[in-house]
């Protein structure tokens, strides 16, 4: 039996914490679907369409993983491609809290498909999209962040805001 496993998210945009959880998650499982949310309750950069692209781009070295756009609930999707479990990442302690929420109500609205939290590497665990996108509009370094593929496509994204005249997404950085 092949072992698929989703790896679902917003990725808006995917960075270096996102690679290393998929990287990971490919280690374990025969298959890994990198699930795209299409419209989540979130102000989105990038487009889902942008937002594959950039994903797909930066995971080609990955060849058991493959980039996918879902809308509606994650067990939906999850069964949708057949698979056993999914998989979040962790940074720090405050998001097991939401994790372990998600992972409860996933078990029961689908209790057959279990629900796997692995660890992000200290590298990575200050990083948030979130933080990537402010400190590129901020026009500061991202660079061992995000992949090459998405340095670019943070620069463009940051000059269209700027002929706009567009505030940068604001985190916490200014304070």
């Amino acid at each position: 039996m092949t072992r698929i496993a989703i790896y679902p998210g917003t990725f808006d945009p995917v960075h270096m914490g996102h690679i290393d959880i998929a990287t990971r998650a490919a280690s374990i499982f025969d298959d890994v679907v990198v699930a795209v949310y299409d419209r989540p309750a979130k102000s989105l950069m990038f487009t889902i369409e942008e937002r594959v692209a950039l994903a797909h781009q930066a995971m080609t070295h990955l060849p058991n993983v493959r980039i996918a756009p879902y809308g509606g609930l994650t067990v939906d999707f999850a069964r949708q491609v057949g698979a056993q479990a999914i998989v979040r990442g962790l940074r720090v302690i405050s998001d097991f809290e939401l994790e372990y929420q998600m992972a409860l109500t996933n078990r029961q609205l689908a209790p057959e498909i279990e629900f796997v939290c692995l660890m992000t590497r200290q590298s990575h665990a200050f990083l948030s999209s979130s933080i990537v996108k402010e400190i590129a509009c901020l026009k500061g370094n991202v660079n061992g962040m995000v992949p090459h593929n998405v340095i670019q496509a943070l620069e463009i994204k940051r000059r269209e805001r700027e002929e706009k005249h567009e505030p940068a997404p604001l985190v916490s950085l200014r304070d």
